[in-house]
């Protein structure tokens, strides 16, 4: 997807530079709800100008920039009269009705003071699990990104269950990240750094490198903002950190304040270095992206050909069947202790299956036409949990 690490320019350590941060020529930037809305609801201007203002600054500096933005149920409120961010479903997607467009258009008019476009990119689960909606999801974002447009990422709350939910942005921008193959994630919110406790109470200190879980053992990571705006915290940003650096993807998590100093390579914030290589993409999403729908039981020999010999799942080693499924549905496969070791993407309906267990699939094609003569989960369609 164009310039790669190896390609920048090299950067000197002068012992207040994060050499990862400034070499990095593709950045997705994610902010939360309470860094761009007041506490009564409605975007604060100033806010979203000051952030763009950061952003543009990077793209003039032949930096590609992805923007996951909260904000779009939180700007919907104060217009329907509601007083604070509602529990329901029906009601949280009718705020993100009335506020994406109001995200978006307040976004493109900030950008448009620096003559960058925008183009809003709203996501679901199914987008970047099913492989042709994966597909698209990567070339739209990558044609923006070519066409030097500012592409900013939301998940689509107007439609998205509770089945089909990210959950947070945060686990979303770490997915985005992992989709455009990008050098570092940006995570913003209101709180500067990740602290030992609580940052207000004595004794709590800033920590500013995380290199491993050791890190973070005696770590207390709270919840959500006092301002009740958004639906994450600190420990939905260590998490989405875990899912990134697990990329090979370093974290920056700092204040929105503070995003200038962050994106200059400042020591400000924590930065969690990556762990290691980059697995494959969509499979990566696969593994963090999604719920499970039902489970496959493996016999001991389905095992080993699943998990020791990286081999596609065929009827012949699957020994029972829960859920209700439809094709092209995540499924765990578990082992014969009820342990996932795999998920994958099914080829058949639930309701189908269980007449197929035990047999092969020349017996199937035989008896039930080519057609069955497929794989239940094809390795492609499958990475080891």
């Amino acid at each position: 997807m164009g310039t790669r690490r190896g390609d920048a320019p090299p950067t000197t350590q002068n012992g207040r530079v994060r050499d990862m941060v400034t070499a990095a020529r593709r950045v997705v930037v994610k902010i939360g709800s309470s860094s761009l809305t007041t506490t009564s609801g409605g975007l604060d201007d100033r806010r979203v100008d000051t952030l763009v203002d950061t952003l543009a600054a990077l793209t003039g500096h032949g930096r590609e920039v992805v923007l996951v933005s909260s904000g779009a149920i939180a700007a919907g409120l104060a217009p329907l009269g509601l007083a604070r961010r509602p529990r329901d479903l029906a009601t949280q997607q009718a705020a993100a009705s009335v506020g994406q467009g109001m995200l978006i258009g307040r976004y493109a008019v900030a950008f448009a003071r620096h003559r960058l476009t925008v183009g809003q990119v709203l996501l679901t689960v199914d987008d970047v699990t099913r492989r042709a909606h994966y597909r698209n999801a990567y070339r739209t974002l990558r044609k923006l990104l070519d066409l030097r447009a500012v592409p900013i990422v939301n998940e689509n709350d107007t439609v998205a269950t509770e089945e089909i939910r990210f959950g947070d942005n945060d686990r979303l921008a770490a997915l985005v990240a992992a989709l455009v193959d990008a050098d570092l994630l940006v995570l913003l919110s209101d709180v500067d750094a990740l602290w030992t406790g609580d940052p207000t109470r004595p004794g709590s200190a800033r920590i500013s490198d995380v290199r491993g879980e050791h890190d973070l053992s005696g770590v207390t990571i709270g919840g959500a903002g006092r301002a009740g705006l958004g639906t994450g915290g600190m420990v939905t940003k260590v998490e989405a950190a875990r899912i990134a650096t697990g990329f090979g993807i370093p974290v920056v998590l700092t204040a929105a304040r503070l995003a200038g100093e962050a994106l200059d390579g400042e020591p400000v914030g924590t930065l969690f270095h990556p762990s290691r290589r980059r697995p494959a993409a969509r499979l990566f999403w696969l593994a963090h992206a999604t719920a499970p729908r039902g489970r496959l039981h493996l016999d001991p020999g389905a095992v080993q050909a699943v998990v020791g010999r990286r081999k596609s799942l065929l009827p012949a080693g699957i020994t029972a069947v829960d859920g209700a499924f439809t094709a092209g549905d995540p499924v765990d496969l578990v082992d014969t202790e009820g342990a996932p070791v795999a998920r994958g993407l099914v080829n058949y309906d639930a309701v189908e299956l269980p007449g197929l267990l035990g047999r092969s699939t020349s017996e199937l094609a035989a008896a039930l036409g080519p057609a069955y003569e497929r794989e239940v989960v094809h390795r492609d369609d499958l990475v080891l949990l």
